[in-house]
């Protein structure tokens, strides 16, 4: 039998961010599913055949300027058409890291996926403000909870 494939395309330029990026990992791969294989991908090299060999996709972006990271927008651009006749109602999941509100983030990020026909499978996840220590264990449990739900078939 195949594993399914949860796919984690992360922008994470500072030091903080990459923490938020290493606990949503540790969270998917804590549980040791059998079933479940976790593969992670900076958005600037994730592509479109790791979209398409995915089950499952969680998107982690920066917040700038009030839209998504440059490095999830060339993410987007370099697989929407490749992949959009091929992953209709894909689940993903959304975690962005924000300085603000986020929601010009959820936004931009939602309007592709959107025109993908992608599935969100929770609320987006919007660590909102300065960097709490809270924010690690926050995205250990999103990782965590998309994985074990993509090992249940629930997505």
């Amino acid at each position: 039998m195949t594993k399914k494939r949860l796919l984690i395309v992360a922008h994470a330029p500072s030091p903080n961010t990459r923490l938020l990026r290493d606990a949503v990992i540790r969270g998917a791969e804590q549980l040791e599913l059998d079933e479940v294989e976790i593969v992670a991908r900076a958005a600037l090299d994730a592509g479109p055949d790791d979209v398409m060999a995915a089950q499952a996709v969680i998107l982690f972006t920066t917040e700038n300027l009030g839209y998504m990271s440059g490095g999830m927008k060339d993410f987007f651009d370099r697989t929407y058409y490749p992949c959009l006749e091929h992953t209709q109602g894909l689940p993903y999941a959304l975690l962005i890291r924000a300085g603000h509100d986020g929601t010009g983030t959820r936004r931009a990020v939602e309007t592709i996926v959107t025109g993908l026909r992608w599935r969100a499978v929770r609320d987006p996840l919007v660590c909102r403000g300065d960097f709490q220590q809270a924010f690690v264990e926050l995205c250990e449990e999103f990782g965590a909870t998309i994985a074990a739900s993509l090992d249940a078939g629930i997505i």
